[in-house]
């Protein structure tokens, strides 16, 4: 067992700079344990008397209350420890740890562990600098330098393979320090990298080889293995087992063979589904990811990356997809929470183009009414200013309307009552699923039923705008699987809260009803005078969102690292036709912000984020 244990201590954090005699007495001190997905490692209030490393697998801790209920204490990565500092309490502790993926751990018992700190000073000190390190990332939000993060790139088809090379690069232009193992028969990847071809004379690596070759590297900060799948099951649930990411390139016309392989390897059952995402390549002339059932049962996320620069009416949001990977596999995650405000709203255009101008990637979408009609708009891939321009024309009011007294809100009681928001979003987004876009959006709306926020992650996309943008007393709910849906805005206007809960640790909101103009019709604050008539329905209910939507405006952004504020005050709610010039109002105030945000995603992860932000 020792023959196996060793490599696996050698790129561990806690024996990173061991030598050789120090891993062996570690060896055969140790208890090594086998535990399968779901398998409790320790109990709830069991004293521990052991310090565990992990050599494979991921844990999960969590707290137990009095009363039962648990609450995630923290996950515990391969190359990461339980015990080392909990050990030296002797007593209880409410905390269950239990395997996330098949996992194995060597266990120390504590005293021994401490004698063998007290032989080896040098361990002492690895021990202590890591546990040290670890907790940086707790008190000031940096993690320390890790060993070498395993990342494994499968290929179905050797058409991805080039978009695959694409991504090692891009890993080693931001200050990576990549090392490749291949199975291409060919070197693909540049030549500045460390390389090592997985078939060496005639003859495929031994996992001895492959473990020592890994050891070797583990000054790197991303080991890769790049392979096609011809592996056989067993050979691909080693590998999934080994590494702490997997990114599954694929193309749509092979996309069953690839969801056969993934079952066939039991990826749900054994707990790997957090560790693989899928990396769809689609043709820029239809960048739409085909419909997987229960897609999400197999990985945790997908990305979409065309293989060549969109044509119109497309944008460069949808050329931004294998840099949404990067982030990923840099554990960034910036979301971006655009509120609501009836037309006012379409000033998130703007927003959206100034972001894209300056390169700042976003990798989550939410959007409440309004924002959730440009904002899943824009993660389907639409370039802003086009949509900018399609808007100021479909919404703006026929002749007959134009002639009417507050003929704006008649428009837009007629689209609403007469169904024909629907017809409109169809000539852009088809009958395409949220989970098909290019940018994961999500759009907040309210069940009358059960008196709370609906967030939408799934389904079909106009379905999922409908909901939120749906006005009450101007239109009727929409009934669909046992709830009666309105208007997001109606509790969560700005979901920058929706945003963390989906992991993002970076979030830019976007609210157009941070101001609001003290003006209603002919009523002013500063004028007594009687108006010469009654404000009508129309205007008083869109003016009574957007009073409520100003009123909420300060809990929605309060997640947010960054708010960007247009004052659109002065354009009527109902003047949709005038998406342009909001537009123009998003723009100019979100290019104030850049540097901002700039500076911000600097400090988050200085390689990925390096430009100077302007002074």
């Amino acid at each position: 067992m020792n023959d196996e244990v060793i490599p696996l201590l050698k790129v561990h954090e806690y024996f990173k700079n061991a030598d050789d005699e120090t891993l062996k007495e570690v060896a055969r001190l140790g208890r090594v344990a086998q535990f399968p997905t779901g398998a409790v490692v320790h109990e709830a209030d069991d004293v521990l008397t052991t310090v565990g490393f992990v050599l494979r697998g991921r844990l999960k801790a969590v707290r137990v209350e009095t009363n039962g209920r648990e609450s995630l204490f923290r996950l515990i990565e391969r190359g990461e420890q339980f015990g080392l500092m909990v050990g030296a309490l002797s007593e209880a502790v409410p905390i269950r740890v239990v395997a996330l993926e098949p996992t194995t751990i060597l266990r120390l018992d504590y005293e021994e562990a401490l004698d063998l700190t007290f032989t080896k000073p040098d361990l002492r000190r690895t021990w202590l600098k890591t546990y040290a390190g670890s907790l940086r990332k707790f008190f000031f939000g940096a993690s320390p330098k890790r060993s070498a993060a395993l990342l494994a790139i499968v290929h179905e088809t050797p058409v991805t393979r080039p978009a695959a090379v694409q991504l090692i690069q891009r890993l080693s232009e931001i200050g990576e320090n990549v090392a490749v193992l291949s199975d291409a028969e060919q070197r693909t990847v540049p030549m500045n990298l460390r390389y090592r071809s997985l078939r060496e004379d005639g003859k495929d690596l031994t996992s001895e080889e492959i473990r020592e070759q890994v050891a070797q590297w583990q000054d790197a900060d991303r080991i890769v293995f790049h392979l096609h799948t011809f592996l056989t099951p067993e050979r691909m649930a080693r590998l999934l087992e080994l590494v702490d990411r997997v990114v599954y390139f694929v193309t749509p016309d092979v996309a069953e063979s690839a969801i056969r392989r993934l079952h066939a390897v039991e990826v749900p059952g054994r707990g790997w589904r957090d560790k693989i995402s899928v990396a769809w390549l689609l043709p820029s002339d239809n960048p739409v990811a085909p419909v997987i059932p229960n897609l999400s049962d197999l990985c945790v996320r997908d990305f979409k990356i065309v293989d060549s620069p969109p044509k119109p009416p497309f944008g460069r949001s949808l050329a931004d997809g294998m840099e949404r990977l990067v982030h990923d596999l840099r554990g960034v995650r910036i979301g971006l929470a655009l509120g609501g405000g009836a037309a006012r709203g379409l000033a998130h255009l703007g927003v959206l183009k100034v972001l894209e101008q300056n390169g700042i990637v976003v990798d989550m979408i939410a959007g409440t009414s309004a924002g959730a009609m440009t904002g899943i708009m824009h993660g389907a891939g639409l370039d802003p200013d086009y949509c900018a321009d399609e808007f100021s024309t479909v919404l703006r009011p026929g002749w007959l309307f134009r002639q009417l007294p507050q003929g704006n809100y008649w428009y837009l009681v007629h689209k609403y009552r007469r169904g024909l928001f629907d017809e409109m979003l169809r000539k852009y987004l088809k009958d395409w699923r949220l989970e098909q876009l290019a940018v994961p959006s999500y759009s907040v709306t309210v069940d009358l039923v059960s008196g709370d926020s609906v967030v939408r992650d799934s389904g079909d996309a106009v379905h999922a705008i409908l909901e939120s943008i749906n006005l009450p007393v101007i239109s009727v709910p929409i009934i669909r699987d046992g709830r009666a849906l309105i208007d997001g805005g109606l509790i969560n206007n700005v979901p920058a809260s929706v945003l963390v809960s989906m992991g993002c640790n970076f979030v830019i909101a976007v609210s157009v009803s941070a101001k609001l103009e003290a003006k209603f019709c002919d009523i002013h604050a500063e004028n007594s005078i009687l108006p010469k008539s009654k404000p009508g329905m129309m205007p008083t209910i869109l003016r009574s969102m957007l009073v409520q939507n100003y009123n909420l405006n300060n809990f929605g952004v309060q997640p947010a690292d960054v708010v960007i504020e247009p004052d659109v005050t002065s354009i009527d709610p109902a003047e949709f036709m005038r998406a342009k010039e909001l537009a123009a109002i998003g723009e100019t105030t979100a290019v104030d912000q850049v540097a901002k945000i700039q500076r911000l995603l600097n400090r988050l992860d200085p390689r990925l984020f390096n430009r100077p932000a302007e002074v």
